[in-house]
């Protein structure tokens, strides 16, 4: 026993021994520390630009990351950069390379002219070290800093003498019709120290910049101390001299840990600074309603059930309400193929984003994982083929529908096609364009491997066990003659009703829909996946509580006519959605130019078709589980 025991402790200790000698290699850092620099963007355009296209200084050695799927769709290009620096060696006022643009030559005026129109479309560049961004942390309003995951190229003074963007921090950038380039960077690398934890090497913890404009008088021997800004021109009349220069200093700080090193990127932005109290009015109130929408359906209907199941047939002739459309209620809806075609790509949709939005909540999906967000939501979409074929066969089934082929068909090819055609259009100009967000021609080919070479298969599988189940069935007959409908008032129409349902839902998701907008079109970092999920849940109980509520008063009206209506009922959501998304084009944003405004309605298109294919696809189950309910415990002679 006491062998063993020694053993025991032996094995133990060893293992201990391997882990603290793997956790010390892993934590050693290589002396060389690579910088990385991805594609420039704006927020006065939607075209992305590649950092090489403004012919700024390029790696000898140029490095490419590899790239996930993500990454490839959202346009990112990340590179090696020119500036080099090993770790903990600070760098002092060191030349990366000079740019001469010489009058007279076309290819000079041109890439002058691009580098112009970047400064004057306020263009970002967004750097990398170790999977961090390189921020430009500068005071704000009410003392607070802001730290800005990019920093402009540069900056214009117009012809009238105002300053534009980052012109504004610095007097000495007062001249009339002069572009300023940001050619000087100081760099801040701030590490955390193993030593004190008992473990060697460092950990880098933030990384800060602050661009400067410096005219050098000599590229061999610069000087970044009280030097004249460099100034270009607004007329190429002389000779250009752009020299690139950088500085590096190390600072060590113990206090900030290596897992939380991303909350002063995070914490600092002010437009992510979401206002709680609103939030929390706003989810109140949506909660009131739903509250009291419940407690008014249960109470009311209980009414209903009783009073229909106490009085004599004869009576019940001359009754109004739901029961009376009991023979015409589950007759087959008009254009019955298309809403199953639609009902099993929103299926897809939901799916596809409950699990996306889930593991975003966990923190597998945080802006450190780049493109890993979208990544999982096409991967996710794709696999999720086989539910989207059985709900759509299913339904198209119990409808009395016989073409299968072709249901099967538009339930894998319709809505995908529709996306993938608009996806293809935005691409086109995006290429012509030259924009780094252009898709490869193999990522397209690879795109379309994926949809038709394991989307469609599984979508083909679940049609097939879709069809063989039997149809759903209804807990009553339906009649051979259809019922006359009476006349309707004014808010028990179709169009005003699908108008009104759209409200409560869209409530409920328009200040979040805001923040998202700013992450896609304003290039900010989107981090509250939680609250996300919350409002989604949110989403969900309304859309589907406000369509079963509009749904008992059209058939207390004596309207059977629900199967497409529940469906736009809390569809219409994605209108109003379309409607926020143009008010914020005009009121928010400062995009210029045809091409951009192409571009942004047409991505946003294709969100308020999934949006539509989703908020309508809660509703019709919500109050296909209503009428079944209903309709199963009343007693029909």
């Amino acid at each position: 026993g006491d062998h063993l025991l020694k053993l025991v402790k032996m094995l133990s200790l060893l293992c201990i021994a391997v882990i603290k000698a793997v956790g010390a290699l892993s934590n050693v850092k290589s002396e060389v520390s690579i910088l990385f620099v991805n594609r420039l963007d704006s927020v006065e355009s939607v075209l992305p630009y590649e950092y090489d296209v403004f012919d700024f200084c390029k790696d000898a050695k140029e490095m490419r990351p590899s790239e996930n799927l993500g990454q490839v769709l959202f346009g990112e290009r990340i590179e090696s950069s020119p500036y080099k620096f090993n770790f903990k060696q600070d760098v002092k006022c060191k030349a990366v390379c000079t740019k001469v643009y010489k009058k007279g030559i076309k290819e000079d005026a041109t890439q002058l002219d691009f580098l112009k129109m970047g400064m004057q479309l306020n263009y970002q560049h967004h750097w990398i070290i170790d999977n961090m961004p390189v921020t430009w942390c500068y005071d704000v309003e009410d003392g607070q800093k802001y730290c800005n995951p990019g920093f402009p190229i540069g900056c214009l003074v117009t012809s009238d003498g105002r300053a534009k963007d980052a012109c504004v921090i610095n007097s000495e950038f007062n001249k009339k019709n002069t572009f300023y380039v940001f050619n000087h960077v100081d760099i801040k690398i701030t590490y955390h120290s193993g030593e004190s934890e008992g473990w060697r090497g460092a950990r880098l913890v933030a990384a800060t910049l602050e661009p400067k404009s410096i005219k050098q008088a000599d590229g061999n021997n610069p000087s970044c101390e009280g030097a004249n800004p460099m100034e270009v021109p607004g007329e190429f009349e002389n000779d250009v001299s752009i020299v690139y220069t950088y500085s590096v200093t190390f600072e060590e700080n113990n206090s900030i840990k290596w897992a939380s090193r991303w909350d002063y990127i995070l914490v600092s932005m002010p437009h992510t600074n979401i206002q709680w109290f609103s939030i929390m009015n706003s989810l109140v109130i949506v909660l009131f309603l739903s509250g009291m929408v419940a407690m008014i359906m249960l109470r009311t209907l209980h009414k209903d059930i009783a009073r229909y199941n106490q009085v004599d047939q004869e009576d019940a002739q001359e009754e109004s309400g739901w029961k009376q459309v009991h023979g015409d209620v589950f007759r087959p809806p008009r254009k019955g193929m298309l809403l199953s075609v639609f009902l099993g790509q929103g299926t897809q949709i939901f799916i596809m984003t409950f699990i996306t939005l889930f593991l975003a909540c966990l923190g597998f999906l945080s802006p450190a994982n780049r493109g890993a967000l979208m990544t999982c939501a096409v991967v996710l979409w794709v696999l999720l083929g086989t539910p989207a074929g059985y709900v759509s066969a299913r339904l198209y089934k119990t409808f009395g529908g016989e073409k299968w082929k072709t249901n099967v068909l538009l339930t894998a090819l319709l809505c995908p096609g529709i996306v993938f055609a608009d996806f293809f259009l935005m691409n086109l100009i995006l290429w012509v364009e030259g924009s780094s967000a252009a898709i490869p021609f193999g990522t397209l080919v690879a795109i379309l491997a994926l949809w038709f070479g394991i989307s469609v298969p599984l979508t083909f599988i679940g049609a097939y066990f879709g069809f063989k189940k039997p149809a759903i069935e209804q807990p009553v007959r339906t009649n051979q003659i259809p019922r006359q409908i009476p006349e309707q008032s004014f808010f028990t129409k179709p169009i005003p009703g699908i108008v009104m349902g759209g409200i409560l839902p869209f409530g409920c998701i328009f200040i979040q829909l805001f923040f998202i907008l700013n992450s896609i079109w304003s290039h900010q970092m989107y981090y509250m996946f939680g609250f996300l999920f919350l409002v989604f849940i949110i989403l969900l109980i309304t859309c589907s509580e406000a369509t079963i509520l509009l749904c008992y008063f059209h058939l207390c009206a004596e309207d059977y006519h629900w199967w497409w209506r529940s469906f736009l009922t809390s569809g219409f959501t994605a209108v109003y959605l379309f409607i926020y998304a143009v008010h914020y084009f005009f009121s928010k944003l400062q995009i210029i130019g045809a091409a951009s405004t192409f571009l942004y309605f047409g991505y946003t298109m294709i969100m308020v078709l999934i949006f539509f294919l989703f908020t309508g696809t809660i509703g019709f189950f919500a109050c296909f589980w209503f009428v079944n309910k209903i309709y199963s415990v009343v007693k029909v002679d």
